[in-house]
């Protein structure tokens, strides 16, 4: 009996690395008996005669799980933005930052493309780097020479499961590609009506990366907040759960409640507009979703 972790699924068998050796299983039929689906990222007992005859026989407690791509327990969304073509979008970026802090993963910030701005633009860019750094994330700004993108980002990718997420068109398969050129993704292949995203890898594939992992497909196909309930969206965002802490009523949603410490934020400034704004948006969106049954 050993454990591991699932790096690759395809055609029902389950690749699972374990002291850096890769085994080939199948899932016993209590998995199926049970509806447990067993994600690559998952952490597995299994039990093998040899490297291609093993069997996972338990799939440990996953710490989140993602629908698109179908992976577990990751560390970490690099969301990539670009400073210009396509412009900067805080709208989308936050609405990233809400799905990804909705799943209890961390997100790291890059900004892709710097060079291509003027000095008046960089200014503003630079100020947007400022607040998120500030609410408490980590921030790159690279170039849009690939292999320095790469350089900036190596560091934060070392022992951690990580998957790239952000804006279409902004190069996240050329960041993979350079990462793993025998990937030969097929680039701009997500569709810039929000929330379609047509993607042709069919499998899910953890690559070794400087000592992390890293998906070879990127993540969030689908933008809309279908999982997060009201009371959980001020929690997505950092600076305003901060702030609540302050708030007169518990449970405060910062939009008519009295002596409410995030709206008293905003109005000094704190916390930025656009923020507030987006806030206002998404409750909006998840108020108006339609009930599941």
């Amino acid at each position: 009996m050993a454990e591991g972790k699932i790096i690759k699924a395809l055609s029902g068998f389950y690749y699972v690395l374990s002291d850096g050796k890769v085994t080939q299983c199948r899932g016993r039929g209590v998995f199926r008996k049970n509806k447990v689906t067993p994600l690559v990222g998952d952490y597995v007992e299994f039990q093998a005669e040899n490297e291609t005859e093993g069997y996972i026989l338990k799939v440990f407690q996953r710490r989140n799980e993602l629908v698109r791509p179908p992976i577990a327990n990751v560390d970490q969304a690099i969301l990539v933005f670009s400073a210009r073509e396509p412009d900067f979008s805080t709208t989308l970026l936050d609405r990233f930052l809400v799905l990804v802090e909705s799943k209890q993963i961390e997100p790291l910030i890059c900004i892709t493309k710097m060079d291509l701005l003027q000095s008046h633009e960089v200014d503003e860019i630079e100020k947007y780097v400022g607040h998120y750094r500030s609410f408490g994330y980590e921030v790159v700004a690279t170039s849009s020479k690939t292999e320095q993108g790469i350089e900036e980002l190596s560091p934060y990718m070392r022992g951690k499961t990580s998957v790239f997420a952000g804006q279409s068109g902004v190069g996240k398969s050329t960041l993979l590609n350079v990462i793993k050129p025998e990937l030969d993704l097929k680039t701009a292949m997500i569709s810039t009506h929000l929330g379609r995203g047509k993607h042709t890898t069919r499998h899910v594939e953890l690559i070794h990366i400087d000592n992390g992992l890293v998906a070879d497909t990127p993540g969030f196909s689908s933008l809309e907040f279908t999982d997060i309930e009201m009371d959980e969206l001020p929690q997505c965002f950092p600076e305003m759960a901060e702030a609540a802490e302050h708030c007169k009523f518990r449970g405060c949603l910062h939009i008519n409640e009295p002596k409410c410490a995030v709206k008293d934020a905003v109005q000094t400034g704190a916390i930025p507009d656009y923020r507030y704004d987006h806030y206002l948006t998404f409750h909006q969106e998840i108020k108006d979703r339609k009930p599941r049954y």
